[in-house]
């Protein structure tokens, strides 16, 4: 069993809002693997005074933790724990009620000698590679099916973060655990576990460079830093001006991650 992770930020004048985590015990009989990527806020109050980097830092560390040392909880137990022990970290100094409170997207596994667990809530995401080479994307699609005019009014996305209808996130509330795409897989069914945010995930779903499947052959042959010099070579290669002088796309990178697990 072994595991790999990288992990870039989306610029050098902000933090990476991204975290992540793998715990891999010495007996070699299960493990565990935690990727978030802090929602960024638009410009303006977000009623918290720590920032994302504080959240996601507090949220990862109480499901790798929770994670390991709670095996008799399911993992939307663990992840509405870990939120609720994150809100109490700062529910005297915050306003928690604040629609952009510090939030964040979530993708987890564990394993034993007997199962693979995982969880996705928002769009993030896990890979699980079969012993034949087939990939299964395991996604939370609620995002997506916003419509991206929607998405560009802040207003109007408002309105739509963890509400019904919308899309949904780590936030303050821990009944939101009980709404993350959650399932498993028996253990002899999965070779390898690959935990991703959304800027990793581009390389497919933004650039149309391949398959999961080829996603996953690159992680197998060049690890997550190579998946992630491909992505910012791609990025830095669309920024360029578009013919007619257009701006080819808004964002031109993104903190990106991207956890390989081998079982």
């Amino acid at each position: 069993m072994r595991t790999e992770a990288a992990t870039l930020p989306g610029s050098a004048e902000r933090p990476n809002e991204d975290w992540l985590a793998a715990a891999l015990p010495a007996s070699g009989a299960g493990g565990v693997v935690v990727v978030l990527d802090g929602v960024t806020p638009p410009a303006g109050p977000d009623g918290c005074v720590h920032g994302v980097p504080w959240f996601t830092a507090r949220l990862g560390g109480a499901l790798t933790e929770l994670s390991v040392s709670r095996p008799d909880l399911t993992l939307p137990e663990i992840l509405s724990l870990a939120i609720r022990r994150t809100a109490d970290a700062h529910r005297d100094s915050c306003d928690l009620s604040h629609v952009r409170t510090p939030q964040a997207t979530v993708a987890l596994a564990r394993w034993d000698g007997t199962v693979v667990e995982h969880l996705v809530l928002s769009d993030a995401a896990l890979l699980l590679r079969a012993p034949d080479g087939s990939v299964r994307a395991v996604l939370d699609d609620r995002l997506g099916r916003v419509p991206v005019e929607i998405l560009r009014s802040l207003e109007a996305t408002d309105r739509l973060r963890n509400r019904e209808g919308g899309f949904f996130t780590a936030a303050a509330d821990p009944s939101v655990a009980a709404l993350a795409v959650t399932g498993t897989t028996p253990r002899t069914a999965v070779r390898a576990v690959a935990a991703l945010t959304d800027g990793a995930t581009r390389w497919v779903d933004v650039f149309g460079q391949g398959t999961w499947a080829d996603l996953f052959d690159v992680l197998d042959a060049e690890g997550p830093r190579g998946l992630l010099r491909r992505v910012r070579a791609l990025e830095s290669a669309d920024a360029a001006p578009a013919p007619g002088g257009a701006v080819r796309r808004r964002k031109r990178h993104d903190d990106a991650t991207a956890v390989y697990a081998v079982l």
